[in-house]
């Protein structure tokens, strides 16, 4: 006979340190599922169109982009690979509005550049292919994925090059997802900084016009008052 105490097992208390471990396996966990859910986008544009698209990037970070585009097929009502004659034109600035990327490309490929200045930048495409011309009237559809930071990192190619073990993989995955969370956390301190600075100059600029403000309704009241004064004194009322 088979008694309830030989079926379930035994509780223990995990330790201190069995309890950091499962927490930050449970935030890569967490992290990996996140980014997982980052699926590519696409859009529409027209001939002469330009799509632009804000990326906001920590400082030494590499981004990849990828895109595909399709031209619509009115015969058949669906949007078709594109020819390889058709370009795309990439342009990226960086946050001070100075161009670190611009190049044109196929119909499709792949863009690469790596921030050097923490912020918002923008990431440009249109077609300037003539033989988009050939079908004025038409949409081109283009599909785009970018990934940012180590989420731009081929680990298969990297561990075919150095040889590497699925251990030695992982504890490399691991190493550059904690670079990259440290480079988002000093982003977030700079944007903090940015705001703060901000706020004390708007306060600043808020209680200058208000003193001002106060200034000039001092200086009317004095100048009404010497005024009807004047005024009083010509009329022969005081």
């Amino acid at each position: 006979m088979i008694t309830m105490g030989s079926v379930l097992p035994s509780h223990r208390k995990p330790t201190s340190p069995q309890m950091k471990m499962q927490s930050c396996v449970l935030s890569l966990l967490l992290l990996n599922v996140f980014y997982s859910f980052v699926s590519p986008l696409y859009f529409h544009i027209g001939e002469t169109e330009k799509k632009c698209f804000i990326e906001e990037i920590p400082d030494e970070t590499m981004i990849i982009g990828n895109y595909r585009t399709q031209l619509y097929n009115k015969q058949t009502e669906e949007y078709l690979p594109a020819t390889q004659g058709l370009g795309m034109f990439v342009e990226v600035k960086d946050p001070d509005d100075k161009v670190i990327l611009s190049r044109q490309y196929g119909s499709e490929g792949r863009f690469t550049f790596t921030s050097h200045t923490p912020g918002e930048h923008q990431i440009c495409l249109h077609s300037n292919s003539s033989k988009f011309a050939l079908f004025a009237g038409g949409m081109l559809r283009v599909h785009l994925d970018i990934q940012v930071g180590e989420h731009a990192n081929n680990y298969a190619e990297i561990a075919a090059k150095d040889k590497l073990t699925e251990l030695q993989l992982r504890v490399r995955q691991l190493v550059e997802q904690v670079d990259q969370i440290q480079k988002e956390q000093n982003y977030q301190r700079y944007r903090e900084e940015r705001f703060r600075q901000t706020s004390e100059s708007t306060n600043q600029r808020v209680l200058w016009w208000s003193i001002v403000q106060t200034l000039i309704l001092v200086a009317i009241g004095i100048w009404q008052m010497r005024h009807l004064k004047s005024f009083f004194e010509a009329k022969k009322l005081v």
